[in-house]
């Protein structure tokens, strides 16, 4: 079954990465005054930085995601995305998702981390990047 792992984590990365562009796509057209106030009525601590950082980390890390590049870090700063949502608006509402609990930021923080530190597998920019350098790397034998 080793064949289908290529396809099995590119299709985990864009169904992934689909869903966090959309939510930081949501709120890039929300604005950043708007998502502030609301983030503010959440009781969101630095509601400004906190809605800049969740819009541009869904965003950006959306497309990472996608196209498989810099994984490890952007699965890491999805998960802290998703465990601040937790913490600071999820939690109050239990498990549940329609109460408005925590369980589907949970289940996207430990996707972006599984995601994050799987290996890309080869249809990845990530699988190219670090290929070529560790083979020049290994080839010259400089490490440079």
């Amino acid at each position: 079954m080793a064949f289908l792992r290529t396809p099995a984590l590119l299709l985990a990365r864009v169904a992934l990465g689909f869903i966090f562009v959309m939510h930081g796509w949501q709120k890039f057209t929300t604005g950043h005054s708007a998502l502030t106030a609301d983030f503010r009525k959440l009781d969101v601590p630095a509601p400004a930085a906190s809605a800049f950082f969740a819009t541009w980390v869904e965003l950006l890390g959306g497309i990472a995601l996608i196209l498989g590049v810099l994984l490890p870090l952007v699965g890491a700063l999805l998960a802290i995305s998703m465990i601040g949502a937790l913490v600071t608006v999820h939690l109050k509402g239990g498990f549940w998702m329609p109460d408005s609990g925590y369980e589907y930021v949970l289940a996207l923080a430990a996707g972006a981390l599984a995601v994050g530190f799987a290996n890309a597998g080869v249809l990845s920019v990530d699988h190219y990047l670090f290929n070529r350098v560790y083979r020049s790397r290994s080839v010259d034998g400089s490490g440079r």
